[in-house]
């Protein structure tokens, strides 16, 4: 059951954030606010339909960057740089994949300390269908009209390239 406010409450706290007499901020603070809540919505979709395949949307993460490279494996520490995670927030994906049946640890054969992570068969069939189910359910009605994707896109963009996410001058 969804209980709709009868106000918006970021714009509220945008009109008092003024009234406060920081009207300076009060933009920048809506528009962080509403960023989170956004990211709130999109997290509670995505794992809605990803919870019948029996994934978070951390290991789906996982299961597509295998299931994209070239092999189907891909080392530990190479999965957690592109998803810019933490090595135990991999650590932890990959176990719960493994114990599912989705993905396999191996020995790297040229460095000991290394670990590569294959898919497996199973994790392929998942990752298809949740990203079928992902496409139909979410990314292709992500709430917003096309022309609002293609403005969110840049403008998040921006935010993550001056934050550092991402070496701006090589992505173009």
């Amino acid at each position: 059951m969804t209980f709709v406010l009868p106000l918006d409450p970021i714009a509220d706290a945008r009109r008092r954030w003024a009234e406060q007499g920081w009207a300076e901020a009060a933009d920048g603070m809506a528009a962080v606010t509403s960023l989170m809540r956004a990211h709130q919505i999109a997290i509670a979709r995505v794992e809605a339909v990803l919870k019948p395949h029996g994934v978070t949307f951390a290991r789906y993460e996982v299961l597509m960057l295998l299931y994209f490279s070239r092999k189907g494996t891909l080392p530990m520490a190479l999965i957690g740089e592109r998803l810019q995670v933490h090595p135990t927030s991999v650590t932890n994906a990959v176990d719960r994949l493994e114990v599912a049946g989705l993905v396999r640890r191996i020995r790297h054969p040229g460095d000991r300390r290394a670990t590569i992570i294959e898919i497996s068969d199973e994790g392929r069939a998942v990752a298809e269908a949740a990203t079928s189910d992902l496409n139909t359910q979410v990314f292709s009605k992500p709430g917003i009209s096309d022309s609002s994707v293609h403005d969110l896109i840049r403008i998040l963009t921006e935010l993550r390239g001056n934050a550092g996410d991402f070496d701006a001058a090589e992505a173009r």
